[in-house]
């Protein structure tokens, strides 16, 4: 398990080096990292764990995507 959770981390940094290379904006890269959390997670849980969200997690889950758009658009 070690060896992959190192490679999964190395090409996690070459691809924010990759990004910033020509993005020039590191922060953009980090609103579009975390954008892909949003996105990709709650997809996994309901197909791995078939585990509906709560109220609360639904609305922690919303403002997260808002945040997560204000800063690669604004």
């Amino acid at each position: 398990m070690f060896l992959l959770i190192s490679f999964g981390g190395i090409l996690l940094v070459f691809g924010y080096a990759l990004g910033y290379m020509h993005l020039k904006n590191i922060w953009i890269i980090v609103a579009i990292s975390v954008g892909t959390i949003l996105v990709v997670e709650p997809i996994l849980t309901l197909l791995l764990f078939r585990d509906l969200p709560t109220a609360g997690s639904l609305i922690g889950l919303t403002l997260g995507a808002l945040g997560a758009f204000a800063a690669i658009f604004l």
